[in-house]
């Protein structure tokens, strides 16, 4: 093959290897499951596979990429129709820990599972104990709700109360105390009409950072809360503007945070560890879907689930499930750029490399003659 044609090949692999960067499709998974309702959603980075849980079965599922759901966790140890609401995979102790709750008009039930992810069983069941100067109450309006759990280094996980406004903790060996009654966390009010189906839900989302605290996500206020890790104290997260009825929260390893609703994705960062910070992006979602769960999964992609909750506390039937990837527009807008500036590099490269190819046809051509 001639020089000329290796350095046309060559510019026109560098164009399309941008052009299929730009044009890369979103990752779609696609599962089925009858009545799952999935409404936490967790990444194992071992397994490198999605856990589900479920509002109306006591398993927990794997979803691989491809959409192969596979059962996980089978416990029929639990109480009768509890449901699996938050989920985390503790990395270092090899665990999966599931927030546990029994909605209205079952008896109040509690708790945080802890399962070896090697052989699958159940390490402990703590019940999370009430707060006792607020007495639960026999209806849905004041009733405790384990929501989500995070996890950090040592094993102690952090489980959100989303009707209390408070944080349990459990330690590595199950026994759990109440961890954090904060003042920040009923100081902000309601931004919800009265009659909105979530108004008394708090304290929902949560996410351990490395640097010794937690992020909470408030639903009925949109705020988000620093947590301290070590004594629980909390104040409020200063923003350019509030989220709307956020959920689920996750870090990814770049600092971006993300926070979702059932209509929108968020994208956050911070530069001094937040207590300040800036939402520089969002994303619609699907609001039929009724998005409740954001993770980090492979190559550092967010994905949401569409667990279609609304339907599953109504009491439709539904086979169909949805775990999506989300990009931020203005992230991928950047991208685009870097793109056309190794395209515009690439066909500088190759026009220098044709003028030197031309001097040295001119210097051979002298020689011979």
């Amino acid at each position: 093959m001639s020089p000329i044609k290796t350095g046309f090949l060559f510019l026109i692999s560098i164009i399309l290897f941008a052009s299929l960067a730009v044009a890369g499709k979103l990752h779609v998974i696609d599962f089925r499951w009858p009545n799952l309702y999935p409404e936490g959603m967790t990444w194992d980075p071992s397994a490198q596979h999605f856990v589900v849980g479920s509002l109306n079965h006591r398993t927990i599922l794997s979803v691989s990429d491809a959409g192969v759901v596979e059962t996980l966790i089978s416990d029929p140890t639990l109480p009768e129709n509890v449901t699996v609401l938050g989920l985390t995979v503790d990395p270092t102790k090899k665990r999966l820990l599931a927030c546990l709750h029994s909605f209205s008009p079952l008896p109040p039930f509690n708790a945080l599972a802890a399962y070896d992810l090697r052989t699958r069983r159940r390490l402990f069941l703590s019940l999370l104990p009430s707060d006792p100067d607020f007495p639960v109450s026999s209806t849905r309006r004041g009733r405790d709700v384990a929501n989500d759990v995070a996890v950090d280094f040592k094993g102690n996980a952090y489980v959100t109360n989303s009707i209390g406004n408070f944080i349990w903790k459990v330690n590595e060996d199950g026994e759990a105390s109440i961890f954090s009654k904060a003042p920040a966390f009923t100081r902000y009010p309601n931004a919800m009409g009265e009659n909105d189906p979530f108004n008394d839900c708090g304290l929902n989302g949560i996410t351990y950072v490395s640097n010794g605290y937690l992020l909470v996500v408030q639903s009925n206020t949109g705020k988000i809360f620093k947590v301290d890790a070590d004594d629980g104290k909390a104040r409020v997260i200063l923003l350019n503007r509030d989220t709307v009825m956020p959920d689920g929260i996750a870090m990814r390893r770049d600092g971006v945070v993300l926070v979702v609703s059932s209509q929108k994705l968020w994208f956050l960062k911070s530069n001094d560890a937040w207590s300040e910070g800036v939402v520089y992006d969002e994303t619609d979602l699907d609001e039929e879907g009724f998005a409740t769960s954001v993770v980090v999964g492979a190559e550092e992609r967010a994905y949401v689930l569409y667990g279609h909750v609304m339907e599953g506390i109504t009491g439709k039937g539904r086979v169909k499930f949805e775990i999506v990837e989300v990009r931020s527009d203005g992230e991928s807008e950047d991208e685009h750029v870097w793109i056309f500036v190794l395209l515009g590099l690439g066909l500088a490269y190759f026009l220098f490399w044709r003028f030197q190819m031309k001097l040295l046809v001119q210097n051979l051509d002298k020689k011979i003659n």
